[in-house]
This record gives structure tokens, C-alpha cells and sequence, in this order.
């Protein structure tokens, strides 16, 4: 922790364990802030045998004495932000006043969702793997300078701004058929709209500026991860907001020079949900039986994730792109029993050895090179103290650094939060 904000953020394709790590970590933080992504991340926190997945709100919110702000750089649903918040005051009744949201983010109307849909329908078996949840649209909107943001629902003709582009989305829909009951989604819509209006809206890039200067600490927490980003990602299956450590900055409104550490989080081994390009894939037994043993089945869609080795010169490529700092690698419990354990640290890419991320990772181009290191039979998920994990997680560990250059400091050995061993 640095004297400022720093940024916790996913260094693979999503799923990476962030919520954990922030729940971990907010008590050292006097604000947590989203700054990119919507409902379609799916932060899981897990203590005292409870589960609890976040969409859009920051996962500092279990914690009375953060402030958590939804920035300007998030899109959000607010039906979906609505539904959200009343699991929450279930178990923190006081949650919506430690949460702040900015005016300035965009929201997601129910023709996003149509327009979402009738995109991933025509690309047909090139489809990109879409949640479906318009969050794309919205961000074509925003981009275009036609969307609608939250401050908007405060003004006098908000309701001639949505209809607005409600009709625009319908011309350029045609004769879609619409997979749901647009009158019904829009009427539960202006509900939540109406709910979202008595909340707590502010300038919060003003309020992230002036907490700063208060000498408060900020934790800026990502959604997606680094392969997912739309200029860094694995393009065209990626997200459609800038999930590296820039977009801390633009969303948010926090200048670069302000940023301390940055917090990259990994996976002991890969995944990756949908389509798209996965060169370490193992889409053979030993991959199911990660994916049951890890869970890893989407927290947003409940979709099954694809499994894989872990790739090092994709991890190098997302470390150096976001100036990552400090390392926290997650599920390491998983592989557990696996007698040797096989780690990407090269390609064959047209007919040459590359250790750096090339620019397609297409199947026909690309050929992972392994390095075969030592598994581990022991039971992780009980130890608590570092110096107890086996030898071979932690050579495991060291080699991950050496190639890397950045020091792993946490390992994650379980879903809760107590499951959480710190190496520095």
C-alpha cells in the first residue's frame, strides 16, 4: 500500500479472484471505486460460509468503514443495480450510505440489450461470447456521444432524452425480433430508475480528487481483466472498456502521476469464458477436472469456463502493460494433486520461438512451448501460515517471479477470506 490510490486488477481473461482481494485488502483502503466495466463482471466474495456476488457494486461495500464509489467510467443497469442492492441491505441494511455514484456514468437502457442481442445473433458462429447485457451498446453509445448518463434522470427533460434514443435504437433494430417483452423491461426499468434517483448521485471524479488531497487512500478495483481489454485484449473477444491500469485514470478522473502500487491478480493456472483465442487450453479431462475442482463456471452467466496452463509470456505482456507492482496469486489449492504441473513460457509463432505476446494468437499460428515443473500433493485449503505450503508451490512461486520480475506476495488457498497467506 502506497500513499494515494492504488489499483487492484485482473492480469488474465477475468475470473481472476478480485472481489476476494479487495474484501481482503479494503480495510487498509478509506475508498474502493469501480472504474470500468457493468454487469457483466461477476465479483465473488466468500466468509463466514456465505457467497456473495457483486455486479457493479464496488466489493468494499461489506465493509463500514469504506466509502465505495461506482465511477464514471462503469455502465450500469439499473434493474439489475436495483435487484444488487436489495440482497445487500439484507445482510448490511446501511450499505446505500457508504455508496456514492457518479453522474457522469452511462446507463444501459433495454434497447441496449435488443441491440446486444441482434449484434451477437448476426455474427452468428463468430460470435464473441456476449453476456448479452447491453454493456457494449452503451459503450458504442458513449463513444458516439449519444448516450444517457445518470446525472441525466436529475434533469427536467430526462424523459425526452431517453425516448430519444430509445427510438434511435429501434430504427436501427428493424424487424429484430425482440427476445424479450420490451414494454415490460422498460416499465421495470423507469422503476429502478425511480429508486436510483433518491440515491446518493455526485461528481464523484471531484470527490476521488478531493479524497486524495485528504490524504485518505483509495483502491481503485477493476472488472474483466487485462486480456479482455479493447486495445490490450485478445481482440475482437474482448470487452468493450479499457480494463488496464489506464482506465483507473479516465475512469475515475484520478491523474496517472497519483497512482502508487498496482496490484495485478492471477490465477495459479488459466481460464477463459466464451470465445476467443486460448493457447494453453486443456480441453481434455485434466481441464474438467480443474473446472470442477475450482468451480470455475461463470458467477454472472453460469457458463463453464475453459481451462489451461498457465501462460507466462501473456502474464509478462498484462504485468508490463499495467506497471504491475506487486503480484496475488489465487487458487493455488486447485492443483493440488497434480504430480507435475506444465507452465507456457514461450510460442512457436510462424516458424520462430517469441516470449512476448504476439499480435494474433490465432490457433493455426501459434504453438504454446511448456516447461514441466514439479506438482504438489498436499491439501492447501487448511494451512495458514506460508512457511507451511510444500516446497514445490513454492519453487511453483519463485519461478513464476523470475520470469515475471515482480515479487508474488499473497497466495489465495481457498474462497474465503481467511484462506488468504501473505509472502511479504
Amino acid at each position: 500500500m502506497s500513499q494515494g490510490a492504488d489499483i487492484l486488477l485482473g492480469l488474465q481473461w477475468g475470473d481472476e479472484g478480485k472481489g476476494k482481494i479487495v474484501d481482503v485488502l479494503t480495510r487498509r483502503y478509506d475508498v474502493v471505486a469501480r472504474f470500468q466495466g457493468g454487469p457483466n463482471a461477476g465479483h465473488t466474495l466468500e466468509f463466514n460460509g456465505i457467497k456473495h456476488v457483486l455486479h457493479t457494486i464496488p466489493s468494499g461495500i461489506f465493509h463500514e468503514n469504506a466509502l465505495n464509489i461506482i465511477g464514471n467510467g462503469v455502465v450500469m443497469d439499473p434493474v439489475i443495480f436495483c435487484k444488487e442492492i436489495d440482497k445487500l441491505l439484507d445482510m448490511e441494511p446501511k450499505c446505500l450510505e457508504r455508496l456514492v455514484i457518479s453522474r457522469k456514468a452511462h446507463l444501459i437502457l433495454p434497447t441496449h440489450r435488443l441491440l446486444d442481442a441482434a449484434s451477437e445473433a448476426a455474427k452468428g458462429k463468430n460470435k464473441i461470447g456476449s453476456t448479452l447485457k447491453g454493456i457494449g451498446p452503451t459503450y458504442m453509445d458513449k463513444t458516439g456521444r449519444n448516450g444517457l448518463r445518470i446525472g441525466d434522470i436529475e434533469l427536467p427533460d430526462y424523459l425526452a432524452r431517453y425516448e430519444a434514443l430509445k427510438q434511435k435504437h429501434l430504427e436501427l433494430l428493424g424487424d429484430f425480433e425482440a427476445p424479450f417483452d420490451l414494454a415490460e423491461a422498460e416499465a421495470h426499468w423507469m422503476q429502478a430508475v425511480e429508486r436510483l434517483r433518491s440515491m446518493n448521485l455526485a461528481d464523484t471524479d471531484v470527490l476521488i480528487q478531493e479524497t486524495y488531497k485528504s490524504g485518505k487512500k483509495i483502491l481503485a478495483e477493476g472488472a474483466q481483466g487485462t486480456l479482455l481489454d479493447v486495445d490490450f485484449g485478445t481482440y475482437p473477444f474482448v470487452t468493450s472498456s479499457t480494463t488496464t491500469a489506464a482506465g483507473a485514470c479516465t475512469g475515475l478522473g484520478l491523474a496517472p502521476n497519483r497512482i502508487g502500487e498496482v496490484l495485478g491478480i492471477f490465477k495459479a493456472y488459466c481460464t477463459r469464458v466464451g470465445s476467443g483465442p486460448f493457447p494453453t487450453e486443456l480441453d481434455n479431462d485434466l481441464g474438467q477436472e480443474i473446472r470442477d475442482k475450482g468451480h470455475e463456471y461463470g458467477s454472472t452467466t453460469g457458463r463453464p469456463r475453459r481451462t489451461g496452463w498457465l501462460d507466462l509470456p501473456a502474464l509478462r505482456y498484462a504485468v508490463e502493460v499495467n506497471g504491475v507492482t506487486q503480484l496475488m496469486m489465487m487458487k493455488a489449492d486447485v492443483l493440488s494433486g497434480l504430480k507435475e504441473l506444465e507452465v507456457c513460457t514461450a510460442y512457436e509463432y510462424r516458424g520462430e520461438t517469441i516470449t512476448h505476446l504476439p499480435y494474433s494468437l490465432e490457433e493455426d499460428l501459434i504453438k504454446p512451448i511448456y516447461t514441466t515443473l514439479a506438482g504438489w500433493d498436499e491439501d492447501l485449503t487448511g494451512v495458514t501460515d506460508v512457511k507451511d505450503l510444500p516446497a514445490a508451490l513454492e519453487a511453483y512461486t519463485r519461478f513464476i517471479e523470475q520470469e515475471t520480475g515482480v515479487p508474488v506476495v499473497l497466495i489465495s488457498v481457498g474462497p474465503d477470506r481467511e484462506q488468504t497467506l501473505w509472502r511479504a
